[in-house]
């Protein structure tokens, strides 16, 4: 139940080649506090429901939980979100041993592709491939909790 994440921004669309799957996501915050948040997903025809808890001083590792729901349910239930709801196009890419997650935002985050890989510790090493860019691992602005307050499109 802890996740151990890291990531990046996106230099081009190169990785949509690479992808072996893509997915619609639709997601909305319930409650985005500090020490926690609570997430509805709508991901293809699938509804989550996910609790994630305050990152640590690096930004890579926090608790999250997660439990599949019916999407009539997720759906109903993105209509009590806070602010805005996340629209984005998930690419999945394996590099090497793992998966990268590709997030290219619509809506009011049109422009924003970030990726992101997780990993089985902090010091795991990967590889990275040449569409990855700057990483903001910990920079909370790419958080999506608050893509959903402050979209892209406003900074």
């Amino acid at each position: 139940m802890v996740e151990i994440e890291r990531k990046f921004l996106v230099l081009s669309d190169a990785f949509k080649k690479e992808a072996t799957s893509i997915t619609k996501i639709v997601q909305g915050f319930l409650n985005t506090h500090p020490e926690r948040t609570v997430r509805i997903r709508v991901k293809g025809d699938l509804g989550f429901l996910t609790v994630k808890g305050k990152s640590n001083l690096s930004g890579t590792t926090r608790f999250e939980w997660e439990k599949q729901i019916d999407v009539l349910d997720a759906e109903s239930l993105l209509d009590l979100c806070e602010e805005a709801v996340l629209e984005k196009m998930r690419y999945e890419i394996p590099v090497g041993k793992h998966t990268f997650e590709v997030d290219e935002f619509h809506g009011v985050n049109k422009g924003l592709c970030v990726a992101e890989i997780e990993l089985s510790s902090e010091k795991e090493t990967f590889l990275k491939p040449d569409w990855l860019g700057k990483e903001v691992t910990g920079n909370i602005k790419y958080y999506n909790s608050q893509l959903s307050k402050q979209p892209y499109k406003n900074w």
